[in-house]
This record gives structure tokens, C-alpha cells and sequence, in this order.
């Protein structure tokens, strides 16, 4: 056997070797996504599943001993899932996005360094333990839990990740773009707000989405903050419920454990939706 033919065999058997085990990593995956389909698909396309609040103990019950869909749904998860989340983010996105320009902007300072720090020690944190120092920090000075405790919460939770997407993404663009505004008289902070935002809009819009993506399923800190609610709340300052809580809830429950999976399909469906978008805004705004 020559080389080039030696060659060629060992490069296709690694080819195939990369095949198989890139193959085995997914199995899991459509595994999970399998089974959630095809026990949660029935409930998920009730009509009232998104419209109406959670069932009582009694309603599925009896929905159950005669054969039929549980009654009711997850808006009031929904809605505060939404509400818990979008105040994390409007919290989160301008410190974030200002610290990750700071520590792109002044890199080698020993403040930049120390905030770095800080941030990756962040993301290492687990859930759980954000929520204890949210209930600390919110709850018990209000004297309540609530889904404004929540979204102190999850704000915590999303901060590392813009962060260090805003830095990552700012150090990517040319100083070349800086100097040609800063060249023709431009202020500096306009220069950052004006030219350099802009052209990294993308990366940043990327982060925070991901950020979305890995906060809206935690169930940890929300048990410790928000800690649920059996109706639709609009009232920030009451206990709130979210449809990961949900999911917890009705595990906990023999006769509304059917509707675990329903719940946590919509959840993988919004979820896959985010990360989808956040890819198609990647590739459309890539930094060249």
C-alpha cells in the first residue's frame, strides 16, 4: 500500500469516525424532542391551552376518569414568564451592553480585569443560589415574592452572558472605523453610540437573545422569588407564576402530569424559535 493510498483511507475512516459520534451526540436530543412530541402534542393544540389558567386537582380528575383532555392551559405562565422576562431584559441590556463596551474600550486596566473576573464567576453561579441571594435582596425587604423578585432574578442570571457578548462583538470591528469618526471632529462617546454600536448591533442583539433563551426555563431562583400563582397576574408586586414553574407544579401533581409535557413542548418550541432567530440575525449582521 503507497502513501497517498494510506492517505485516503485514514482520512475517510476519521471522516467516519466524526460522523458517528457527531450522530451519537444527537440521539439524545431527538430522543427528548421525540418523546415530548409525541406525549405533549395532544393538549398543545386544545384551543383554550393558551388563553385559559391552570386546571384544579378536581377538574382533571375527572377530566381524566372519563377519558377526556384536561381542561384549562398555561396563560398564566405565559404571562408571567413574559412579564418576569422582558423587565430582566430592559434591566439587563443597557448595564450589560455599557459594561461589555467598557471592557472592550479599556481592556488592560486592572478595573476591567476585576470586572471580567466578576463577570465569568457569575456565569458560573448555580440558579439556585441566585435565587437565595434574590430573596434576600428583594423579597423579604418587600415583604413579598413577587415577579418583580423573579426578574431580579433572572437579570442576575443574564448579565454575564451580555456582557461578554457585547465585548466580544465590539473587539471584532476595526479600530479603523473608530479613527475615521474620531478624525472628522466626532466626540467619543458618540463615536461609541453612533458608529460602533450600530455595526455591532448584531453580535450584541445575538447575546442577548441566548440570554433569553437560558433564563426563560430556569425553575430554581423562580421558586425562591416568584413562587407561582393560579391565575393570570398582570400585578408585578404579587406572586407570579412561569410556565417553567408550571412544568414543576404539575409533576408534582398524579393528575396534572400529563400536562408536564405539553408545557415543556411550548417551552422547547419558544426556545428553538429564539435561537433560530438569534442565528438568521448572526448570519445577516456578521462583522466583516
Amino acid at each position: 500500500m503507497n502513501t497517498f493510498t494510506y492517505r485516503k483511507i485514514k482520512n475517510a475512516s476519521l471522516y467516519v469516525l466524526v460522523c458517528l459520534f457527531a450522530g451519537l451526540t444527537a440521539v439524545p436530543l431527538f430522543a427528548i424532542l421525540g418523546q415530548v412530541l409525541i406525549k405533549g402534542w395532544r393538549q398543545l393544540i386544545v384551543s383554550d391551552f393558551f388563553v385559559k389558567s391552570t386546571p384544579t386537582t378536581l377538574d382533571a380528575l375527572i377530566a381524566l376518569r372519563s377519558g377526556e383532555i384536561i381542561p384549562g392551559g398555561i396563560a398564566n405562565g405565559i404571562v408571567g414568564t413574559i412579564l418576569m422576562v422582558l423587565m430582566a431584559t430592559f434591566i439587563a441590556i443597557p448595564i450589560g451592553i455599557f459594561a461589555g463596551i467598557y471592557l472592550a474600550e479599556y481592556k488592560t486596566s486592572k478595573y476591567a480585569s476585576i470586572i471580567r473576573f466578576l463577570t465569568d464567576l457569575l456565569q458560573g453561579v448555580p440558579s439556585i443560589v441566585v435565587g437565595v441571594v434574590a430573596f434576600i435582596w428583594v423579597v423579604i425587604p418587600l415583604k413579598s415574592y413577587s415577579a418583580l423578585a423573579g426578574s431580579a432574578a433572572l437579570t442576575v442570571m443574564m448579565l454575564p452572558l451580555i456582557i461578554r457578548s457585547t465585548e466580544e462583538t465590539m473587539k471584532m470591528i476595526p479600530n479603523t472605523m473608530k479613527e475615521a469618526g474620531l478624525a472628522l471632529g466626532t466626540s467619543y462617546p458618540i463615536v461609541i453610540l453612533r458608529v460602533m454600536l450600530p455595526s455591532a448591533f448584531g453580535g450584541i442583539f445575538t447575546g442577548v437573545l441566548l440570554a433569553v433563551s437560558r433564563v426563560i426555563g430556569e425553575t430554581a431562583p423562580l421558586m425562591l422569588t416568584a413562587l407561582g400563582s393560579t391565575m393570570i397576574q398582570w400585578d408585578v408586586t404579587r406572586p407570579n407564576s412561569a410556565v417553567s414553574l408550571l412544568i414543576w407544579e404539575f409533576y408534582n401533581d398524579p393528575n396534572l402530569q400529563s400536562l408536564v409535557w405539553s408545557a415543556s413542548l411550548f417551552l422547547l418550541i419558544f426556545v428553538l424559535t429564539l435561537n433560530i432567530i438569534a442565528k438568521q440575525i448572526a448570519k445577516k449582521w456578521r462583522i466583516q
